[in-house]
């Protein structure tokens, strides 16, 4: 028989699919690549399915004789093994992000003859708009739970932003920038202590507590769909934390990352222009080993903080910690610092690159903001932390609006600086 290739990948099946491999296997044996997560993330969402889940869907399909993963958006690779005498695909990707890849596939299969069909998009289906169903419906604490494990290990970088209220959050959700023929979004959403004290006029002293804090994420959690990481600042207590951990992990949130400091919290970026006290390298291992002896999943991150740059404690120090913290087993590493310049991080990155035990790193550019996401991911940070944007744009653009109103005894002067009631109802999910 010929054989015909179809890679797809398959997250939300429609009858398009359906379509599709039926017109396939009237041509031969028809060989399915579904696509990796790595090679969906590349240019667009991250599928709600694993590969492994897609793999067996597609598998169980009438007139599917094989299933094998395609690594990468591009084709070529597996066409060079099975050199099929047919390449299948709807004619949707004439346009747009996969119109290289599409060139890519008649140009590879034209050396041995073979030939590629294209089928008619298929009335009445939009992929879109199942997306956006399912976002409305809403998602499980163990769904999105692990998601931030699938996110690292499919994604170059892993892009977070602070969600200080519901509002925050859906924001997050929605917001998409297409860049160089793919979609940049934010990938998860940052519950940060600074933010959620400042946002209640709070000093940001671990005054507002975890209950309060997990009511904040709950609200937010109904909203949304896309993991959390919870800082936990210093994570207090051994014995606290190991109860932290199970709240947090029981709500759905996929990460906490505490802090080597003891003592009353006080922000980081004070550097030694406070005081502030960094703890022993062995009390905060032991406090790593019992929040990992608390979770209950294996899909639960502790991500171990190291403020060694912040209070000058110098390189060595910050290397050392990192290699004793993943001993412990941390599930990732945060180096954090106060400089303008990305130089000590990048630093960081370099030597941490040597080690050969290795966890995803994390990187929080609020001092050092003039390096790219782009630039981090190079240098091997997984992570990036946007951690406190969202309040601090939301302060001025209050205030300014304040002012204006007491200044010209209306509101009609601050209206440019608003968005209309329409916008804002239109962004809350079952208004209309």
């Amino acid at each position: 028989m010929n054989t015909v290739y179809v890679g797809m990948s398959a997250d939300l099946i429609h009858t398009g699919h359906i379509n599709i491999i039926n017109e396939a296997a009237k041509l031969g044996d028809v060989i399915v690549g579904v696509l990796t997560d790595k090679a969906i993330s590349s240019y667009k969402r991250l599928p709600y399915l694993t590969y492994e889940q897609r793999s067996i869907i597609v598998g169980s399909i009438k007139g599917v004789s094989k299933v094998i993963a395609q690594e990468t958006l591009d084709y070529t690779s597996n066409l060079n093994k099975l050199k099929p005498d047919y390449v299948v695909h709807g004619d949707d990707w004439k346009e747009g992000v996969q119109a290289k890849t599409r060139q890519s596939v008649i140009d590879t299969i034209s050396q041995w003859g073979g030939e590629l069909v294209e089928i008619g998009y298929t009335p009445g289906i939009s992929s879109t708009q199942l997306n956006a169903s399912i976002k409305e419906i809403g998602t499980t604490p163990d769904i999105r739970l692990r998601r931030l494990r699938r996110l690292i290990d499919a994604k170059p970088i892993v892009r977070v932003l602070e969600a200080h209220t519901p509002l925050c959050g859906l924001i997050i959700e929605h917001a998409k920038v297409e860049k160089n023929n793919a979609v940049n979004e934010f990938d998860a959403m940052w519950s940060s202590s600074l933010t959620d004290s400042t946002s209640k006029g709070k000093p940001d002293i671990e005054a507002v507590d975890l209950t309060t804090r997990l009511q904040n994420i709950n609200e937010t959690f109904e909203v949304t769909t896309k993991p959390l990481i919870y800082d936990a600042d210093t994570g207090g207590k051994p014995e606290h934390f190991a109860l932290a951990v199970k709240s947090l992990e029981r709500v759905g949130v996929s990460a906490v990352i505490i802090e080597d400091k003891i003592g009353l919290k006080k922000n980081s970026l004070f550097g030694n222009d406070v005081t502030q006290q960094q703890d022993t390298i062995e009390d905060f291992c032991h406090k790593i080993k019992v929040g990992k002896n608390a979770q209950v999943t294996d899909d639960f991150m502790v991500i171990a903080r190291i403020e060694s740059l912040i209070l000058e404690m110098g390189m060595e120090d910050a290397l050392n910690r990192a290699a004793a913290y993943i001993e412990a087993g941390a599930d990732g590493i945060m180096i954090h610092s106060r400089e303008k310049s990305p130089a000590e991080i990048l630093e960081f990155c370099d030597k941490y690159s040597r080690f050969e035990k290795r966890v995803p790193l994390v990187a929080v550019p609020s001092s050092y903001n003039s390096i790219t996401d782009a630039e981090l991911s190079e240098a091997g940070v997984n992570v990036v932390i946007y951690a406190n944007h969202m309040l601090r744009a939301a302060y001025p653009a209050m205030s300014k609006v304040a002012h204006s109103i007491l200044e010209h005894g209306r509101s009609k002067e601050c209206e440019d600086n608003c968005i209309t009631i329409k916008e804002i109802l239109d962004l809350i999910p079952g208004t209309r």
